[in-house]
């Protein structure tokens, strides 16, 4: 610092102004310092700044999963409001989610240096009860069933199934199909618990759950079962990329999209309106989720969030061109 001092004609406090980013100085003289910098090949010391302001300005992000659509805007969403805010983000995927594992991850969180951890989970892993959060860390769980212990930012997963749900039978259709997601993922079993409770109390027979991965291959292997089911006039797929290999294989088997048979998905990814035909779906709001994860952990670091609680995002019915009034034949 001395040197860049010397070599922009300047004190050392006005370096440590210019790369700390504080006002109080000229434009000219922060250009002199940051051109002193680059000849110098001065980089500001993170660590030292850290230690004197008690704080990394990083936030980490445990996730148990970077295949699914889900999560991986989540976690875009949490690194850009995470950059609004100043805060790097450190990423440490965890391969098993198991009580060790996420011990583990939050060590090396600890030996990363980061101020507070955003979870995301996609699976029931904070929901079992051997499994504690370590004490002192500053915690916000997104897509969890755990708000009685932690603070948990969510879509609405059950308003966004019933909404589904009910767009379908508004249409006419006497009964909707689900293609559900895996069995431990808290998102899939949310959005099924609202489909089978959405018919009951429309007074609907409730089919067969049909079960999936959240891969359109997946979608497409059901979608093949589905094509055979003589009563099957509509379908709600639990995420829009199961939803796309359902209209692969309905095709294949010579039915109409919607036709014969209605498909409406979940999650509106950007690719969703160019599927053919294109497809009704539920939007998530991804960005909002990831801005109330990032202000919730830096509420808690101020000590001045809620300890623990549930914040749900609304979702919203896009309503396209794979949802219609029913045309096929039942049995």
């Amino acid at each position: 610092m001395a040197d860049v001092a010397q070599l922009a004609g300047v004190s050392s406090q006005t370096v440590s102004r210019v790369s700390n980013g504080f006002p109080g100085v000229t434009e000219d003289t922060r250009r002199q310092v940051l051109a002193a910098m680059r000849e110098l090949g001065y980089r500001p010391n993170s660590a030292a700044r850290a230690l004197k302001r008690g704080e990394f300005r990083t936030l980490g992000v445990i996730t148990f999963s970077l295949s699914t659509m889900g999560n991986i805007r989540t976690l875009e969403a949490i690194a850009t409001s995470a950059a609004r805010h100043g805060y790097a983000v450190t990423l440490l995927p965890v391969a098993v989610p198991t009580q060790d594992e996420v011990n583990g991850a939050f060590s090396r969180l600890g030996e990363l240096a980061v101020d507070a951890v955003i979870v995301i989970m996609e699976i029931h892993l904070l929901d079992a009860a051997t499994v504690s959060l370590p004490p002192g860390v500053q915690v916000v769980v997104a897509d969890s069933d755990a708000g009685d212990r932690y603070t948990v930012v969510d879509t609405d997963q059950a308003g966004g199934a019933r909404d589904a749900v009910r767009h379908l039978l508004d249409l006419g259709h006497e009964t909707v199909w689900h293609l559900a997601g895996p069995e431990g993922s808290f998102a899939a079993q949310r959005r099924a618990n609202a489909w089978r409770d959405t018919l009951t109390a429309a007074g609907r027979v409730t089919p067969p759950l049909v079960r999936g991965d959240w891969s359109a291959e997946s979608g497409y292997r059901a979608g093949l079962r589905l094509a055979d089911e003589q009563d099957c006039t509509a379908v709600f797929a639990a995420n829009d990329q199961m939803a796309l290999g359902l209209l692969r294989a309905l095709h294949e088997r010579g039915l109409r999209v919607p036709g014969d048979i209605s498909v409406i998905g979940f999650d509106d990814i950007p690719e969703s309106a160019s599927f053919l035909p294109p497809l009704t779906t539920i939007h998530q709001d991804f960005a909002e989720v990831g801005r109330l994860c990032v202000e919730g952990v830096l509420s808690k670091m101020r000590q001045d969030g809620e300890e623990h609680g549930t914040t749900l995002v609304p979702t919203r019915l896009v309503r396209r061109e794979s949802t219609g009034a029913p045309g096929r034949a039942t049995g």
